[in-house]
């Protein structure tokens, strides 16, 4: 046998399939089609063993399909636009677009070598203007359908990157990329309408049934649907236009116990307040430049502000309130207004006992006192003793207690039961250069007007500066200077562009046809929709796929996919990182000093010094515990890196690197290529031929189902199994080359340019990724024999093999002249002789 080179092989074979156009997607009516497709990778540079996982696992899937018979599309294209590049840009005085396309072909040139099944022709980016021209003709359709608006909203901005952020991209109140603290501003931006959608992507879970079942809470926690009850106070000596508060609570059960009305310092009573008031004006100014997600509100301390105004109590007229500006209500969530019940929230809890207010139980624990140190806050499910309820006092569930509520408050016309969603309208502006330029036209006749899709793309402009601060579109000398589409009168182009959520909410579908003149071509999309298996991670669990939902649905209404696309991904599957130990010292103060592992030997650097480990920690550049996939390629070879990457762990946990794993793997492949060797040249006669023949129909039919199951590590496990079994079988030539060939095919997705050389080896004409998936013969499953332990007052002491077919008086017969037993018996005879066929013998002297 000639030693096996990997490199020189895998660069053969991936020669041949690209000759061969292996994994060029066709249509093709004649066969299943099946659409896999990874999360396309922002082209940041450089690819790393993280990717390799993800990619890899795709193309598992794929190769396996393909040998199943199934017409396979398997595409690649790069997230491109972003803040990033532009960032990038300033720092080397370049183009963003010069450094994007740089990293692409780099990223490519890394991913190629791995062997993955991808139609390359199919590739794309989306600052292409030929994909976000197309994008820029669905947001007119969605326009004209009403799915796309402007409106006056309050934004985070962020004064240093000078754009728009959305709530994700605040990190403890400062800007993701920039770090600066974020302020709040009122601005005109472009909205998608999401919201008229809640209901349907909020049931539509229920039907996806092959998504993971903590991806599927996130969504439904996201959108957040809640019953409660919508009501107004009547505000006493109101400023004009305020005479009510309107407010939308979920625990209406609770009104009897409020005692003070919150509002945002974006609502527009606070707004009027201000206008005539430094200090109210100053607190909301305060508020607006606080943390701005939901979850950094409810941490920060409660402030408020009293503005001297009170409210009527709904169900007592007598009854005032106070009104207080609070720093933890948000405009975007409600009505921007609420009713504090100080005993059931811990928010108000805070609020009220900073402020000296009222704390008045509604219900109490039912057998129980009330601890009145904290707020009582039981789930609505929870049985409570109502002292304050709408049905007078009474045990109840709390959700029980709502119901009521609502029937008492409408009963008296003061409130009125509604649903309400969490989920609001998607702002999609952004005022960067490297976007998507959104296709409108501002004119001083028309106001504002789409472009005319014949125009499209319209194309951002080469020649910017990016040394200066804001939108670079606002200050191109020409750039927005254009004819209105419908007068042709001088008009300016709107200069925001879109959030890059927009660019990955729909490139699936065109990877259908990426070359189609239109955002899709009918019949693609219709033949090759939905994707079939999607692949990526849990950290776009949120957002993108809820984005990606619901722009299926928008391309639906607008007429670019049919109505069984609606939901655009069949199964989804979200895989765990690879981790490496991080290697670490402390310098003379004390902080870290990382080292690269090739400078770590047995815990010790060259000089001595002792390096602490930290296991299992997820790649780093700044913590050089990155490993290079072009590295592990050039010494192991790329079918190493894959094995590896779905050989340690089920792909939905971390995997951690190691390079004595690496090394492990390597050795392994290398002994399979040497049974190969072996078993070509075997006698043609031998011992055994059954017994592996039954083994091979076993390790068919097991990795076939783990393969189906995700579970890659497992199938490999059998396949390491069946490895051990095919060198030490004794069997003939035939029974050992069929085994071979089904150990090379079972091998294929996750090695197959090992499994095509071993193919070729055994003289196969035809490349092994043609050949049909091996199927398991069911006879060869049923077990002939079956073992039986042998139990002597429920211990084990033997086993005996017997036909599985047995019957039970044969079975105590043998076991009666079983050595262990006839000792244990001393010359007499059992109490009782239990025979469960098939499973175990228990004997009880």
């Amino acid at each position: 046998m000639t030693r096996y080179t990997a490199q020189d092989v895998e660069t053969r074979w991936q020669k041949a399939w690209d000759e061969a156009d292996v994994f060029k997607a066709k249509r093709d009516e004649s066969k299943p089609k099946y659409y896999v497709l990874e999360m396309f990778p922002y082209p940041s540079g450089r690819i790393h063993m993280g990717h390799v996982r993800n990619y890899t696992m795709g193309d598992v899937v794929a190769r396996y399909k393909m040998s199943t018979g199934h017409n396979v599309l398997h595409p690649m294209g790069w997230d491109a636009f972003g803040m990033p590049a532009e960032n990038a840009a300033m720092a080397l005085n370049s183009h963003p677009g010069t450094w994007t396309y740089q990293n692409i072909a780099d990223m490519r040139a890394q991913m190629k070598p791995l062997g993955l099944s991808i139609d390359w022709s199919r590739e794309f980016a989306t600052c292409d203007p030929e994909y976000y021209g197309q994008q820029q003709a669905m947001f007119i359709d969605m326009m004209a359908k009403g799915l796309a608006y402007r409106k006056n909203a309050t934004v985070n901005w962020d004064p240093v990157d000078m754009t728009v952020l959305a709530n994700e991209q605040v990190e403890n109140g400062r800007g993701w990329r920039s770090g600066a603290e974020v302020e709040q501003r009122e601005l005109t931006q472009w909205f998608f309408k999401i919201s008229d959608f809640s209901e349907e992507l909020l049931s539509a879970i229920d039907d996806l049934d092959n998504w993971p079942a903590k991806v599927k809470l996130m969504q439904r926690n996201w959108i957040g649907k809640s019953e409660g009850l919508e009501f107004a106070f009547s505000l006493i000596d109101a400023p004009e236009g305020h005479e009510q508060v309107e407010v939308y609570t979920t625990r209406p059960d609770t009104l009897m116990g409020a005692s003070f009305v919150g509002i945002s310092a974006d609502h527009p009573l606070a707004k009027t307040l201000e206008l005539d008031n430094a200090e109210i004006a100053a607190f909301c100014t305060s508020c607006r430049n606080e943390a701005t997600t939901e979850e950094a509100r409810e941490k920060a301390e409660k402030r408020g502000f009293d503005t001297g105004l009170r409210v009527q109590h709904p169900l007592d007229p007598s009854w005032e309130l106070p009104v207080y500006i609070a720093n933890f209500i948000l405009m975007d969530y409600g009505t921007g207004a609420v009713f504090g019940c100080p005993a059931h929230d811990q928010r108000d809890f805070e609020f009220a006992t900073k402020y000296e207010l009222a704390i008045n139980a509604v219900f109490t624990p039912v057998d129980a006192d009330l601890d009145t140190s904290e707020a009582y806050v039981p789930l609505k499910s929870e049985q409570v003793r109502y002292v304050r309820g709408f049905a007078g006092d009474a045990i109840q569930t709390g959700a029980a207690g709502v119901t009521s509520a609502i029937a008492y408050c409408e009963d008296k016309g003061f409130g009125q039961g509604v649903t309400r969603f969490r989920l609001r309208d998607w702002g999609l502006s952004r005022q960067r250069y490297w976007g998507c330029p959104i296709p409108v036209v501002h004119c001083e006749d028309c106001g504002v007007v789409p472009e005319k899709k014949e125009n499209l793309p319209v194309k951002l402009p080469q020649d910017v500066t990016l040394d200066l601060p804001g939108n670079p579109l606002d200050r191109h000398p020409t750039w927005r200077n254009c004819a209105c589409p419908a007068c042709g009168k001088d008009a300016l182009r709107e200069t925001d562009t879109m959030d890059t959520f927009v660019d990955s909410s729909w490139y699936y579908a065109r990877f259908t046809n990426p070359a189609a003149a239109t955002p899709t071509d009918a019949e693609d999309a219709a033949y090759w929709m939905n994707v079939d298996q999607y692949i990526g991670g849990i950290e776009h669990a949120i957002l993108h796929l809820l984005y990606s939902r619901f722009f299926a649905r928008a391309m639906n209404l607008t007429g670019h996919l049919s109505e069984g696309a609606v939901e655009p991904f069949n199964a989804l599957f979200t895989q765990g990182m690879v981790t490496h130990e991080i290697y670490q010292t402390r310098d003379a103060k004390g902080r870290p000093v990382y080292h690269l592992p090739q400078d770590v030997t047995d815990g010790k650097l060259a000089d001595g010094t002792d390096v602490e480990i930290i296991p299992s920690a997820k790649m780093s550049k700044s913590k050089k515990n990155v490993v290079d996939p072009d590295a592990i390629i050039s010494q192991y070879g790329a079918d190493t890196a894959r094995w590896f990457v779905l050989s340690d762990s089920p792909p939905e946990r971390d995997v951690e690197w190691s390079a004595a794993g690496a090394d492990a793997t390597f050795k392994h492949l290398n002994r399979v290529w040497r049974i190969a060797g072996d078993v070509v040249e075997a006698p043609e006669s031998g011992k055994g031929d059954a017994e592996l023949i039954r083994a091979t129909h076993k390790t068919i039919h097991e990795v076939t189902q783990a393969i189906d199951g995700f579970a890659f590590n497992a199938a490999i496990a059998k396949l390491y199994g069946f490895t051990n079994t095919l060198q030490k079988s004794k069997a003939g030539a035939e029974a050992k080359r069929s085994a071979l060939a089904a150990l090379a095919q079972l091998m294929s997705p996750m090695t197959p340019h090992l499994s095509e050389e071993i193919w070729s080896l055994m003289g196969e004409a035809s490349l092994i990724i043609h050949a049909p998936w091996p199927v398991a013969d069911e006879a060869m499953l049923v077990e002939d024999t079956v073992t039986l332990p042998i139990q002597i007052n429920g211990k084990r002491r033997d086993e005996l093999k017997v036909p599985a077919d047995m019957p039970k008086e044969e079975v105590e017969k043998l076991v009666l002249a079983n050595d262990a037993v006839i000792k244990a018996l001393n010359g007499g005879v059992p109490k009782k002789l239990i025979v469960v066929p098939g499973r175990i013998v228990n004997v009880v002297i």
